[in-house]
């Protein structure tokens, strides 16, 4: 099978994760945004994709994955997030560190290889920063897990997940020693680090 470019293997595991913890779907305007590129170029890529039969998009209207899409948008979310569990635990990379490191390395991999990384790492099933791994065969598992910032003040749970999207709040998290697993509780930290949190709400006691 004929690999898609990776023009649109980044395109399209940008829409897969725009979805991926929420339900609102992806506007092109936020597409052009999450990938740094101007609207135009993103206009005329979301037109070859659907061309291609992996999104469907009307103009004006949301861009989402057809089911084509969505097996080749797993595809390459496997390979970043057993890359990045790669790095951390091989290689000492910090988890502020991986994701450019990922970004590059997930075109290049071979299927033999990351299925090796796979079995060699135990064959996680989340990344450093609580994301779950795709198997395979395209399965994916999600947490039942809340943004931190959103539930009621006092609601304590566990850390079961951690936005990459901003190093910097990763380097905060790290140093007041806020990680994946760790005990937490709404409101105890300040709104910018809650936003960036996903919990599994600890059952009543």
């Amino acid at each position: 099978m004929v690999r898609p470019a990776p023009a649109v293997e980044d395109y399209l595991k940008a829409i897969y994760a725009h979805t991926e913890w929420q339900a609102r779907p992806m506007t092109s305007s936020q597409l052009a945004a999450r990938l740094g590129l101007a609207p135009s170029t993103v206009t005329e890529m979301v037109r070859k994709l659907s061309g291609q039969g992996l999104v469907a998009h009307e103009p004006y209207g949301a861009v989402e994955l057809t089911a084509e899409g969505r097996r080749e948008a797993l595809r390459m979310v496997r390979r970043h997030r057993l890359l990045e569990t790669w790095l951390v635990r091989e290689f000492g990379y910090r988890w502020d560190e991986v994701h450019e490191e990922a970004e590059v390395l997930e075109h290049a991999v071979s299927d033999r290889l990351l299925d090796a990384l796979d079995a060699r790492l135990g064959r996680p099933a989340a990344d450093p920063h609580g994301d779950p791994i795709p198997s395979a065969d395209g399965a994916v598992r999600l947490p039942d897990a809340v943004v931190l910032g959103e539930v009621p003040d006092g609601t304590a749970g566990r850390v079961a997940r951690i936005s990459d999207r901003d190093p910097g709040i990763l380097r905060e998290l790290e140093e007041r020693g806020v990680g994946i697993g760790n005990p937490v509780t709404a409101r105890e930290l300040p709104p910018e680090l809650e936003d960036a949190i996903w919990i599994e709400v600890a059952p009543p006691q």
